[in-house]
């Protein structure tokens, strides 16, 4: 018998990381290969990681609702076979093989710990990680905020300030400039009455994911009104026959998805993502749109949103909106997203500024369409409105492009018909 280690899985592009939200087997139940053997929740998709191998579970080492990285243990399996020099490996040489340096590990912060770094002007360098590693963990800073010894102001070079008020002080040190003690946050407690709702699961992950986007892309945003009022009576129109025939709505998102997709092909650049020392223009156009379901908010891809009609747009919308209400997601639905189009609009809100879906550089809100007074050729007109929102990763884009990207998209939309913009 060989004992095999069973990693945690990358589960789409960009996850780093997973919680194991259900294990599906027990330590020592036998399974077969690509038998299910836990549901694991990421910011992109929930899915059931399958076995790698046929044979018997010895040990659940990732725990139920814990967070762990891609590539990290998750469990054992015993597996028939013949045992040969180079398949006999201990547990413990396995773990020292696939262990990375301490000092690596020491430095690989996770986006909540790197949040309450900043927040408590905490210098990470000098923090001890009881994690695998070395790594710091959430319970490592946390017990630093709390430690007594953490509350004396700590200087630059690390030194304990003994006593403003010392003889020994000198003129040049007196003049130097005054740094304030850092004041610290009280820890919030529930009061009587309160409730508490333990912070898990999709909450859990959408909230790490946000954490990420705004710690580590400096967001900008900007935002225009457009005159949709031929694209809502050419809908008004069509609306109608079109459910009868296709089985499904013929919706205003549809549309705008289709200009999106359009002003993406002209300016590619907004169609891109920061990579460190790069910038990759991603040749496929695949929108990702969010989608509410009580209180879960889901981010399926439509891909190849420009290769697509209004009514292949519209019923890609119908479908994945029905698999969100219904569960059945997959991962592949989830995944290859490169642009966010999100449609606020639904909900009555006017004006928003999103938070850009990491690691993509941009999104845009749709609002909701609102029938104003305009003034044409110096009279009044009832038209209807809407606000377009954009907010872009600054170090990918710039103002110039994205006021470009926008007065394209609002081109195309006010001047739909259905010479310009058929539906099949």
């Amino acid at each position: 018998m060989v004992q095999k280690r069973l990693n945690m899985p990358q589960l789409g592009e960009s996850v780093t990381e997973g919680t194991v939200s259900n294990w599906l087997i027990q330590a020592g139940d036998y399974v077969e290969k690509y038998d299910a053997i836990a549901e694991i929740m990421t910011d992109k998709v929930n899915a059931e990681v399958p076995s790698s191998y046929s044979g018997t579970i010895t040990e659940l080492v990732a725990k139920e609702d814990e967070t762990i990285e891609v590539g990290q243990l998750m469990c054992y399996i015993e597996v028939e076979g013949e045992e040969t020099k180079e398949q006999t490996v201990s547990s413990s040489s396995v773990d020292n093989n696939h262990q990375p340096p301490t000092q690596n590990m020491k430095t690989r912060y996770s986006p909540v710990v790197m949040r309450l770094a900043q927040e408590y002007n905490i210098d990470l360098s000098v923090v001890e990680g009881t994690g695998k590693g070395g790594r710091i963990t959430r319970k490592d800073i946390e017990k630093r905020i709390h430690d007594k010894d953490h509350l004396i102001v700590e200087q630059d070079n690390h030194q304990v300030v003994e006593d403003s008020s010392s003889e020994k002080v000198n003129k040049s040190e007196e003049i130097e400039e005054f740094t304030p003690p850092i004041i610290r946050r009280k820890p919030v407690k529930a009061k009587p009455g309160d409730r508490e709702i333990p912070v898990t699961g999709l909450r859990k992950t959408i909230a790490q994911n946000m954490v990420r986007s705004k710690t580590e892309i400096p967001h900008a945003w900007m935002m225009i009104e457009v005159d949709v009022t031929n694209l809502v009576a050419y809908r008004n129109a069509e609306k109608k026959a079109f459910k009868e025939n296709e089985g499904y709505n013929l919706s205003y998102f549809a549309f705008f998805l289709n200009a999106v997709a359009k002003a993406l092909k002209k300016f590619p650049e907004l169609n891109s993502c920061w990579a460190g020392d790069k910038i990759i223009q991603r040749n496929e156009i695949n929108l990702s749109i969010a989608v509410a379901h009580e209180h879960e908010l889901y981010v399926p891809v439509i891909k190849n949103v420009d290769e697509k009609s209004i009514k292949g747009i519209a019923k890609e919308i119908a479908q994945l909106s029905n698999k969100a209400r219904t569960g059945t997601l997959a991962k592949e639905d989830m995944e290859d997203g490169t642009f966010t189009v999100n449609n606020t609009g639904s909900f009555g809100s006017v004006e928003s500024m999103g938070v850009i879906n990491y690691p993509q550089s941009a999104i845009l809100q749709v609002e909701s369409i609102v029938k104003r007074p305009v003034i044409i050729d110096d009279m009044f007109a009832a038209r209807d409105m809407v606000n377009l929102c954009l907010s872009l990763d600054h170090r990918v884009l710039d103002g110039v492009i994205c006021g470009a990207f926008m007065s394209h998209v609002k081109a195309i939309l006010e001047n739909i018909s259905s010479d310009t913009t058929p539906i099949y």
